[in-house]
């Protein structure tokens, strides 16, 4: 198995970064022809997502939903960190993701692609990508 890391910077509190082509850049060096690639999220706060990476719109509306849904939520929460949000919607989404490697590559759909979501931002995160 080779693992890499991925840097990534955000800029807002909640928000949807692609990582599709450093993800395709691990795979591809990690000289697996055929086989599993998971994609994991080192934070409690940002989670690890495959949605439409074709459309610019398409991650600023999945942030725009997410403030949305906890603006409609009867919830209270207690965390003194006041971030208790972002690890509910960190937990909804999943820290991490599996594709299938085919041919040296992410077996991605003609539109997905793999998106660090951030709900705690702006940060510096770390993914890493596993490849086997």
């Amino acid at each position: 198995m080779k693992v890499q890391e991925i840097s990534v910077s955000t800029d807002e509190r909640y928000q949807l970064v692609s990582i599709t082509s450093e993800v395709r850049e691990a795979v591809r060096n990690s000289d697996v022809d055929e086989g599993i690639c998971v994609i994991s999220s080192t934070h409690t706060t940002a989670a690890v997502t495959v949605n439409e990476d074709y459309d610019r719109d398409v991650p600023r509306d999945l942030a725009a939903a997410c403030r949305a849904f906890l603006e409609k939520l009867d919830v209270r929460f207690d965390h003194m960190e006041g971030n208790s949000d972002s690890h509910f919607l960190t937990s909804l989404f999943g820290q991490s993701q599996t594709l299938l490697v085919r041919n040296g590559e992410p077996d991605l759909g003609r539109w997905q692609g793999v998106f660090l979501a951030e709900f705690d931002g702006p940060r510096q995160r770390t993914v890493r990508v596993a490849v086997y």
